[in-house]
């Protein structure tokens, strides 16, 4: 059956971590390292500070965009172990980092890197070895900043097209099996736009013609073999699921359609400038990468079904395991809500409020789904079996994850409670600095008297029965503001400096809250979700991580950063919460508490199962096509022992049993 080879493949939110630096300091050898909060971890300074922010807002806006994080650390040499797969790997396992989290690791004074990558992970061996052959030049120049920048357009290039959900939803279980298709060479592999462009303005017209008509050929060869495979793949597993991949064959013949409209224009009589036949050649190429990454994408999904079709008995057993885990934490998510609805306000708990209710939802859906994979099992038919399985092990994912995220924001409002009570503290004392400086104009007093009604304001939001610690610390945030202008001319250097730090702890541990809620609530209600909470959730992420990266250099400017932080994570609950309110599933009934075999919960948490659920025979209808159907979170096997993806993990997903270990990196 033909198969095509894939660069940008899969659901899956990958990880890419840890360039290890290169720098002039004095080499002592570094063992295994403990990532710290932000994606870049320099030891030997291989970074300025400037270069070091932008590298971490790059991965921070891949995270954003696919899903996938990559974590970027300098040594010296590799150390405990020396080898670098080995010292890469250890890394990895040490930091608990899922299949959707990889390390490429630098050493500067031994010249050494390799990128460390879960065998269960989205980017296929042949992907890695094409994005560490893109770094390399980079780094033998000492550009690291162009080193990160070139990984991260290269995960960034091999995912697009995939419904990575903006980085801030967990991915499926992707088992990928590779097939080489052939006659795609230089251009399949995806430069970063920066080094591509350069690269085909120093090719000659004539080679640019060569290239440009290899790809017309090759990717109309890629179209007729994708064509085939949709065949086998409706034959297999339905009109339904292979519906998305039906569209993305038209897509790509719409590209190729183009690109030899173009190819006619530069073959017609009328002569052509050089610079129109520069900018032509290089559309065609264009048309064609995008063209073949997109089919590319489609047959891996197919690719990876048919693997979960040859392991159904085995995947039914773990995922019907991992649901007796959900359930059996359904008692715990229950009396925790109880706790949070005696001690916190409506508004405080609103992201979690209906969570109980939503993972009995996705547990109902994951029992009829499994139900259904047995039934097609028995009866044979394999392909159906896979289709309900991918089904079910989606349900479970997002079932855990509402549980979990019960326990995240009590976590959250109880620190919130404990730091706004502190912060008060500190506002007190600077209400009495305050009104010891001199103060000819009043104006000392009168910032002092307001302060001191925002301290009592919030105190009666922590006092009252149902308490609002986020909205208490909001208002503290703003009386820490107005003081704090007009008292810091008072205060030393030193002084300040703390003072700064205090505040950006406190507003960055809001904003962290915020995010946390927001990424939990969206992640579990995404088929009604829409662009602008995940546009303002992917923006928050963003701010806050560079607030993070400079924080310890310049707390005064990360400040800012982090409050922005903060109001979009707020904004995106607040667009999410409408399109939720607003959410019609059409055709399935019910409420959102109702809906048969918990069809509605599966609706609005974006799970998609072909109609085998039903009960009928026809393969068509659907809960929206194939592609739909790998939304959500990775879960269960193909992970590495590193457990629930660590404490690290923004984007890994459930952990527990993978491996590590590649061939790839090298000298440089």
């Amino acid at each position: 059956m033909p198969t095509r080879w894939s660069f940008g493949t899969v659901l899956s939110a990958v990880a890419v971590a840890a360039l290890l630096s290169l720098t002039a300091a004095p080499a002592s050898a570094t063992d295994p390292v403990t990532l710290g909060a932000g994606y870049v971890l320099d030891e030997v300074d291989a970074l300025s500070a400037a270069d070091q922010q932008a590298a971490d807002a790059r991965l921070a806006e891949l995270y954003a965009s696919t899903g996938v994080d990559l974590y970027a650390v300098f040594v010296d040499e590799f150390t405990n172990p020396s080898n670098s797969q080995e010292w890469a790997d250890t890394v990895a396992e040490r930091n608990g980092l899922g299949p959707n989290q990889y390390i490429l690791a630098v050493a500067t004074e031994s010249r050494q890197f390799y990128t460390s990558a879960d065998a269960t992970g989205p980017l296929s061996e042949d992907q890695l070895l094409a994005i560490e052959a893109e770094v390399k030049p980079y780094l033998s120049d000492g550009d690291y900043l162009g080193a990160i920048t070139t990984a991260a357009d290269g995960v960034e290039s091999a995912l697009s097209g995939g419904s990575g959900s903006g980085g801030f939803f967990t991915a499926v279980l992707v088992l990928v099996v590779i097939a080489a298709i052939g006659g795609l060479v230089f251009w399949l592999i995806v430069r970063s736009r920066r080094r591509r462009d350069a690269d085909l303005q120093a090719v000659s017209l004539d080679e640019l013609a060569r290239r440009a008509a290899t790809a017309l050929v090759a990717t109309d060869d890629a179209i007729t073999t994708s064509t085939q495979e949709l065949g086998f793949a409706r034959a297999q597993f339905g009109d339904a699921a292979a519906a998305e991949f039906e569209k993305t064959i038209t897509a790509a013949t719409a590209s190729l359609t183009e690109a030899f409209s173009l190819q006619q224009r530069l073959d017609d009589a009328e002569p052509d400038t050089d610079a129109q036949i520069r900018e032509w050649n290089v559309a065609i190429l264009a048309l064609c990468e995008k063209a073949n990454t997109a089919l590319d994408e489609k047959v891996a999904e197919f690719e990876a079904l048919r693997e979960l079709e040859r392991n159904a008995p085995q995947a039914i057993e773990r995922i019907a395991k991992d649901r007796d885990d959900a359930v059996a934490r359904l008692d715990d998510a229950d009396h925790e809500l109880s706790e949070l609805a005696a001690s916190f306000h409506p508004d405080a708990i609103a992201t979690v409020a209906d969570n109980a209710e939503q993972a009995r939802e996705r547990i109902a859906f994951a029992d009829a789904a499994l139900a259904s994979a047995r039934t097609s099992l028995a009866a044979g038919k394999t392909s159906e079996a896979a289709v309900s399985i991918r089904g079910a092990e989606d349900a479970v994912t997002q079932a855990l994850q509402l549980e979990r995220a019960v326990d995240t924001l009590a976590r959250d409002l109880r620190q919130a409670a404990t730091t706004a009570r502190s912060v008060m503290a500190g506002l007190e004392a600077d209400i009495a600095t305050a009104r010891a400086l001199p103060d000819p104009d009043g104006r000392l007093a009168g910032v002092a008297a307001s302060t001191a009604q925002q301290i009592e304001s919030a105190r009666a939001l922590l006092d009252a029965p149902l308490q609002r610690p986020l909205a208490a610390l909001h208002a503290l945030e703003e009386a820490d503001r107005q003081i704090d202008t007009v008292v810091q001319a008072a205060r030393d250097a030193q002084a300040q400096a703390q003072r700064a730090q205090q505040a950006l702890a406190q507003v960055t541990m809001q904003a962290g809250a915020q995010i946390s809620a927001a990424d939990d609530f969206i992640a579990a209600r995404r088929g009604a979700v829409g662009a602008q909470a995940r546009t303002r959730l992917a923006e928050a992420r963003a701010s806050l991580a560079t607030a993070q990266q400079i924080q310890v250099s310049d707390p005064a400017q990360a400040l800012p950063h982090a409050q922005r932080a903060e109001q979009l994570a707020s904004q995106a609950i607040q667009a999410a919460q409408r399109d939720v309110g607003a959410f019609d599933p059409g055709g399935y009934g019910g409420s959102r508490g109702g809906g048969s075999n918990g069809m509605m919960g599966a609706v609005l948490g974006g799970i998609v199962l072909n109609s085998v659920l039903s009960g009928g025979g026809s393969r068509r209808g659907g809960f929206g096509g194939f592609g739909g159907s790998f939304g959500g979170g990775s879960f269960g096997g193909g992970s590495r022992r590193g457990g629930f993806g660590g404490g690290v993990s923004r984007g890994g997903g459930f952990g527990g049993g993978g491996s590590r270990g590649r061939r790839g990196g090298g000298r440089f």
